[in-house]
């Protein structure tokens, strides 16, 4: 699916608006446990269709936390991203933010989603980073432009800043997206594949900064295939699976003998 300039603008305003109703965002001090959690899952299932749900889901994405959410092909592990994201309504249970207020949300989409021959520049597209705070209609003005030019030097990718994204290798386009996702400063990031079809180099400089984001506070969760980078970098996991769910600290998730909860109803809980 290609993404259109509605979409694009969509996932940096109000990303939660998709989910509101009788199934969708709960609002309240989103608390599990005495865990103070900036987002809250309370009975959500995920999925396209009522007949064919992926999971339900209950516990928390504690604030400042970093979780690698992996799984077999098919497991609903972009799904659930996206129905965090509000791109997906759930089909049943509820989103709870923490405090009163929505949390702005920075999402990465897939590169394969992504269409590069749609007319921006490089620096256009960074700047679509700052609607949440500007909105639609406010001015762009020098100080957004200075910010989005400390972005693209922060992902090394300045000297692009008037080329055409359809110009850009598939290395060169995440780091801008990353770019625009700096611009948005959202206290809560949901990064789908991230380092799918880029080089080595463009994994660690990425790397470099979802960790620098986290030393900020920041609330990171990532679809991932490597269990090296799983390992080495996401200390909580949310392993999805048609045998059942596991959600914890990663060491216990790959080390633990016991069995995973079992069918659509497994209940799970993050650890701070």
């Amino acid at each position: 699916m290609a993404l259109s300039s509605e979409l694009l603008f969509s996932f940096s305003l109000g990303a939660y608006q998709h989910c509101a109703g009788a199934v969708g965002v709960a609002m309240g001090a989103g608390r599990l446990g005495g865990i103070a959690a900036m987002i809250a899952l309370h009975n959500l299932t995920f999925g396209y269709t009522p007949s064919s749900p992926l999971g339900t889901l209950s516990g928390s994405f504690s604030a400042g936390s970093l979780t690698a959410i992996v799984g077999e092909n098919g497991s609903g592990k972009s799904t659930l991203l996206k129905t965090l994201a509000g791109l997906i309504p759930p089909l049943a249970g509820t989103l709870v933010p923490d405090g009163n207020a929505l949390p702005r949300i920075g999402y990465l989409p897939q590169l394969s989603e992504f269409d590069r021959q749609f007319p921006l520049s490089v620096m256009d597209l960074v700047l679509m980073g700052s609607l949440p705070q500007r909105g639609l209609f406010g001015g762009l003005t020098r100080v957004w432009r200075r910010k989005a030019e400390a972005a693209l030097e922060a992902v090394a990718m300045t000297a692009f800043a008037t080329r055409p994204i359809g110009h850009l290798s598939g290395g060169q386009l995440q780091r801008v997206l990353f770019a625009r996702l700096l611009l948005t400063d959202a206290p809560v990031l949901l990064l789908d594949e991230p380092f799918t079809g880029v080089d080595a180099d463009t994994t660690q400089a990425l790397l470099a900064l979802i960790h620098q984001r986290h030393q900020q506070g920041c609330t990171v969760l990532a679809v991932l295939h490597d269990r090296a980078i799983v390992d080495r970098h996401f200390p909580l996991v949310l392993q999805l699976s048609a045998a059942g769910h596991r959600w914890g600290a990663t060491h216990d998730i790959f080390t633990s003998t016991l069995p995973a909860s079992h069918g659509a109803q497994a209940r799970v809980r993050a650890v701070v």
